[in-house]
């Protein structure tokens, strides 16, 4: 795993845990016990210091007055189909683009990926593509949209039985494991692990353009 696999790997749980309770999480229910809402579905997010990107006239020059081209990929939107044996994550992102010299039309394409991410770590898969902004002679922003999507295998991101049992189970008070986190579990939280995977979708960057963005 190359260094800048390792640092999105680093950053995508934050990424694809942040939010409010949803379908994929697992929520303590009426006092003892916890009720599965997990769905195949994976989370998606855009990793820490891929959301934007800097291009400059003069490569190697990360100065303000150097800047060219400024890129942010936002407004990401997935939908999921889990019928079938692959799960399949379609997602939308829009880019929004500034430039500082605005005299002639021009085009800037920007590369991004498109991860399959397994257990907060383990990178699946990785595509590469590309959005072509184009702007207009005087014109300063311009916006353009961009897709990706992904394939996870179903039973993979599913929970084995004995583990869905472990968890769902319900514990009557006095119980003697009433009061144990099933999650706690080494083997509960391996399976959960495991089972969990994110679509992760951010700019390709170069190892000085994450380190840009890493300490600005």
């Amino acid at each position: 795993m190359t260094p800048r696999t390792r640092l999105y790997a680093a950053v995508a749980i934050a990424a694809a845990l942040a939010g409010c309770r949803g379908t994929g999480d697992l929520v303590v229910d009426e006092g003892v016990g916890i009720t599965a809402v997990r769905s195949a579905c994976p989370a998606v997010g855009v990793p820490d210091y891929t959301g934007d990107i800097t291009l400059f006239r003069t490569p190697g020059a990360a100065t303000a007055d150097n800047i060219d081209v400024v890129g942010a990929l936002t407004n990401v939107r997935s939908t999921c189909n889990e019928t079938g044996e692959k799960v399949f994550t379609a997602a939308t992102f829009d880019v929004l683009a500034r430039r500082t010299d605005v005299r002639g039309a021009r085009q800037v394409t920007l590369p991004y990926f498109v991860t399959v991410l397994r257990g907060g770590s383990a990178v699946i898969s990785k595509r590469i593509g590309s959005v072509t902004i184009n702007f207009a002679d005087g014109q300063e922003r311009a916006q353009v949209s961009g897709s990706a999507s992904a394939y996870v295998d179903k039973a993979e991101a599913s929970l084995p039985a004995d583990i869905r049992e472990q968890i769902t189970r319900k514990r009557k008070a006095g119980d003697a494991d009433a009061a144990v986190d099933p999650l706690s579990r080494p083997e509960v939280k391996a399976a959960v692990a495991r089972a969990t995977f994110e679509v992760l979708v951010g700019f390709q960057l170069s190892q000085d353009q994450l380190t840009y963005n890493a300490t600005r």
